[in-house]
């Protein structure tokens, strides 16, 4: 069997590139060939060795134009190569994958990985959703990241009989108990509450920083990511008060990343709106056992993947002071904050181990 993951970008950098790698990636290594085929801007067409049984295949992109990249080498590479595969698995949104199996006569089955519907780019939608309703149609199997997004979106409505679950799944962060040391040393004790993510409307940030306002001294929020808001952020930090109590740290390599999620009490995702559909730093910071204040988004599966009153708490979402008072809540007594943490990290575990979603995925493949 032949499988070939169709879809976003390279290098690597959001949360639908990395599923579509890892289980590139994890297929692979137990002697699966799995390719993957994705735009990039820069660096030309080429292809790229994983391992033994995996290749990255670059296509060149002209442009990216509404979160989209406009590359015409991947309609035209994908159509060449299409027959060598047995299973196409397109990771959706990505209109250009779309468009590449829309010209390429593929036979073949194709998986449908519904990651989250396009709920920003509506002019993008009004022009794309002839061919996301051919996709949806053309599919053999859709999966989802959660039941409720499958459940929920208006555009699957129609075939809910062919919808599957798969969790994703990763690789648990590896402590680094050196490294947690310094920043705790540097931040004075304080309670770390840590997020991390791209600085942009949806991750409801501006509510996260002005939560800073309902807690004591004894905490420190620590922000990772960059991203067009940062000037505002910046700003609110400002006008707020708020430099000793909210700190913006910029890009956080794969290599400090363990030490932030080790020394942090609380993690925090604030996002607002349904384009977060899972948010996979949850199951990261579950990973080290550290609780979750994440918020109740309608019909996003980010409530169900911290599940309330086990991993941590859930909020209303664009509310600064119930995220403040749940953090206090986790934290305020030793022996709740260990329940909470033990839960997350089991809860983790069961439901979001990199091993578990390429076992489901198999399964899928073989099997549905």
């Amino acid at each position: 069997m032949r499988i070939l993951q169709l879809g976003k970008f390279y290098p690597i950098q959001g949360g639908v590139e990395k599923v579509a790698y890892d289980l590139t990636a994890g297929l692979s290594e137990r002697g699966v060939d799995c390719d993957m085929m994705c735009a990039a801007l820069q660096g030309g067409s080429r292809i790229i060795p994983v391992n033994a049984h995996a290749n990255v295949i670059c296509c060149h992109a002209w442009t990216k134009a509404a979160a989209t990249m406009i590359s015409p080498a991947m309609i035209f590479t994908f159509r060449r190569v299409c027959g060598n595969y047995d299973i196409v698995h397109v990771h959706h949104p990505d209109p250009m994958a779309c468009m590449a199996l829309f010209l390429s006569g593929y036979k073949g089955k194709v998986v449908l990985h519904w990651h989250a519907d396009i709920l920003k780019q509506k002019t993008l939608l009004k022009l794309y959703k002839p061919f996301q309703s051919w996709l949806v149609r053309r599919a053999d199997v859709i999966v989802g990241t959660t039941l409720v997004y499958l459940r929920e979106s208006p555009f699957l409505e129609a075939v809910q009989s062919k919808t599957r679950c798969l969790p994703i799944g990763v690789p648990p962060v590896e402590e680094d108990a050196e490294g947690a040391r310094r920043i705790k040393e540097f931040y004075g004790g304080r309670k770390i509450v840590f997020s991390l993510g791209r600085l942009i409307g949806y991750k409801g940030y501006r509510y996260l920083v002005d939560s800073a306002r309902y807690l004591t001294d004894d905490f420190v929020i620590l922000i990772g990511g960059t991203g067009p808001l940062h000037d505002e952020l910046e700003n609110q930090i400002r006008v707020s008060g708020l430099e000793d109590r909210v700190k913006l740290l910029g890009f956080v390599s794969d290599d400090l990343l363990p030490a932030y999620y080790s020394a942090c009490d609380v993690f925090c995702l604030s996002s607002v709106q349904k384009t977060e559909a899972f948010g996979i730093v949850q199951i990261e910071a579950m990973s080290c056992g550290k609780p979750v204040v994440a918020t109740n988004i309608p019909q996003s599966g980010v409530p169900w993947v911290n599940e309330h009153g086990v991993s941590g708490l859930n909020v209303p979402p664009c509310d600064s002071q119930a995220l403040a008072e749940a953090i206090v809540s986790v934290t305020a007594d030793p022996a709740v904050y260990q329940r909470y943490a033990a839960g997350a990290r089991k809860r983790y575990c069961s439901l979001f181990t990199k091993e578990r979603m390429i076992e489901k995925c198999l399964n899928i493949y073989y099997y549905e």
